[in-house]
């Protein structure tokens, strides 16, 4: 049996991952602080989450490793933390990441003083020096040299980096009119890509919540631009290898500009937004083909990432077998020996080669993907566009039977009331626009998991459900998530249950998160964990921030209930 470290007893699937380092891990904890400041130590926080693949590929050549581990359990008390259970450490260490590098990513590594003040951060570091990189072995003695020699330097370093966060947070007092509308619709014309879709070029990230935008902009200002900006980005996306053609879904970004190569991950928040794009853009252009990609998602969803009680699970990762995207990829000989004489059909048409389709690569490993949809097929080779569809439909479900029987990617199947909330006002609106009823029974039993198993004995959401236990302080993103969930299911049903539970709830959000003096929302709330700072996250990135959704759900509720407060 290996050694275990003091992960083990954890709830995390990616700190668990972490448990049988030869690393003498810790969970974010005052034992660990305290182990460092009565050691005379800095702190080595390693902040991660289960599916990343830099974070496997650091934990092989590094962690694993018996010569690194000794020379950090010398040099270091070490820290772990899941990004994901612990957004807001990552939200702080990470803005500190970006002042220092000018940019950030997982894995994200922060060296720091024994009452959490960095001085230190960068992301990935290999084991030997490389690609301009310093190596682990390298970095480990530099940084234990400066701690001892020039404490003096890094303590000033640690309280003006401290001080330089705090101020970051200062609000900034300006009207607010039409043509911040305009200057938003502007941005986006100039960085679209008119050939591909998307915004700049690679990597390309769906960031759907741009289109919920812009689909609004081509409804008030009649701008049709901007609903072919949004058209165009979501045709190009369902036809590339971003796109699950055989088992359903979005893979997490593009490496390049045509939305081929993707980064194989697959997390829950992508499907609920990128299917509410497609939803949307379907109410507008009444296209089948968008309806039908949403409910594809919806599909993978219910079928791969919904727990037995109902709450959605987090993401699966991009590896299997220690090889990224071996799950998803194909050789032309496997699609022959499967589909015999339709496979020179499916091959052609999802543009697979003998050689292989990645970019610089000649491996023989193909990804699915389209060029054109299958009705235009259909329409090329003067054949029914319905025996077409019907053809490639069996031949997918042969496809997925015989993937079926692969390895998997690990699935992350830790439920976050957050990203759930967003699940849920997904499938709420699927039903009320497709007129599905199943999809609502989906999303009510969804919130009626995290209304019974996320909500502790004073009335307050809870962050994290894992193997029966619920716990971690809820942020403002689960606040403001689930009470959209819950209003697009009061919307859905007119079942006054959810939107009085959505009132309760943004009671007590304003009360726990705002920030009485400046407005907004801190992201955590005034009784959580107290950290060098409390920020207050404005920015939309993968997901929209916590004020974001906020304001939109204070602006519904006070439409509904006639409560102008709000």
């Amino acid at each position: 049996m290996k050694k275990t470290n003091h992960l083990i007893t954890e709830k995390s699937p990616y700190l668990l991952q972490h448990a049988y380092n030869p690393v003498d891990w810790y969970p974010w904890s005052e034992e660990a602080f305290e182990k460092a400041k009565h050691e005379d130590k800095p702190v080595f926080l390693s902040i991660g989450y289960s599916t990343c693949h830099w974070c496997h590929v650091m934990e092989k050549e590094s962690f694993e490793d018996q010569e690194i581990a000794g020379l950090m359990n010398e040099a270091f008390v070490s820290i772990k933390v899941d990004r994901e259970e612990r957004p807001d450490i990552d939200g702080i260490y990470m803005s500190v990441c970006q002042m220092l590098t000018g940019s950030g990513g997982w894995p994200m590594t922060i060296i720091m003083t024994p009452d959490k003040k960095p001085f230190f951060a960068g992301t990935y570091f290999p084991k030997e020096s490389r690609f301009r990189r310093p190596g682990m072995k390298e970095l480990i003695q530099q940084l234990q040299d400066i701690w001892r020699k020039r404490r003096e330097e890094v303590y000033q370093s640690a309280s003006e980096i401290v001080e330089a966060l705090s101020k970051g947070d200062e609000g900034r007092e300006s009207g607010i009119d039409k043509d911040i509308f305009q200057k938003a619709y502007n941005e986006f014309e100039d960085r679209f890509d008119n050939k591909y879709g998307g915004f700049g070029s690679s990597p390309k990230f769906p960031s759907p919540h741009n289109f919920y935008f812009l689909l609004r902009f081509y409804i008030r200002e009649n701008n049709v631009n901007a609903l072919n900006m949004v058209e165009k980005t979501l045709h190009n996306m369902r036809l590339g290898g971003i796109y699950d053609h055989i088992g359903f879904g979005f893979h997490r970004y593009s490496t390049d500009r045509e939305w081929l190569v993707p980064h194989f991950e697959k997390m829950l928040y992508d499907q609920a937004l990128i299917a509410e794009a497609y939803i949307e853009l379907f109410q507008i252009t009444k296209n089948e083909i968008y309806r039908r990609t949403a409910e594809e998602i919806l599909r993978y969803v219910q079928r791969d990432m919904t727990s037995p009680e109902g709450g959605f699970y987090s993401a699966e990762d991009a590896d299997s077998e220690g090889v990224e995207g071996k799950f998803y990829l194909w050789t032309k000989e496997e699609i022959r020996n499967l589909l015999n004489e339709d496979s020179e059909l499916i091959s052609e048409i999802y543009n697979l080669k003998d050689s292989g389709n990645i970019p610089g690569e000649n491996s023989g490993n193909n990804i699915l993907h389209l060029t054109r949809s299958f009705e235009e097929v259909a329409q090329e080779r003067n054949v029914s566009s319905k025996d077409l569809v019907g053809k490639m439909s069996n031949a997918r479900k042969i496809l997925f039977a015989q993937r079926e029987k692969r390895t998997h990617p690990f699935k992350d199947n830790k439920i976050l009331t957050d990203w759930n909330g967003l699940m849920i006002s997904t499938f709420a609106k699927a039903s009320q626009v497709f007129n599905v009823e199943e999809y609502g029974e989906i999303a009510i039993k969804a919130a009626d998991f995290i209304v019974n198993n996320l909500i502790d004995k004073e009335g307050r959401l809870l962050h994290r459900y894992k193997d029966g236990e619920a716990g971690i302080i809820s942020n403002i993103d689960d606040y403001a998530f689930f009470i959209r969930g819950l209003i697009d299911l009061y919307e859905s049903t007119f079942n006054n249950y959810w939107l009085d539970k959505a009132i309760e709830l943004n009671k007590d959000m304003i009360e726990y998160f705002c920030d009485e003096q400046k407005g907004g929302f801190f992201f955590t709330p005034y009784y959580g964990e107290k950290l060098i700072v409390r920020q207050k996250e404005i920015y939309d990135g993968a997901v929209p921030s916590g004020n974001s959704i906020a304001i939109l759900n204070l602006l519904k509720l006070g439409r509904i209930t006639g409560d102008t407060s709000l």
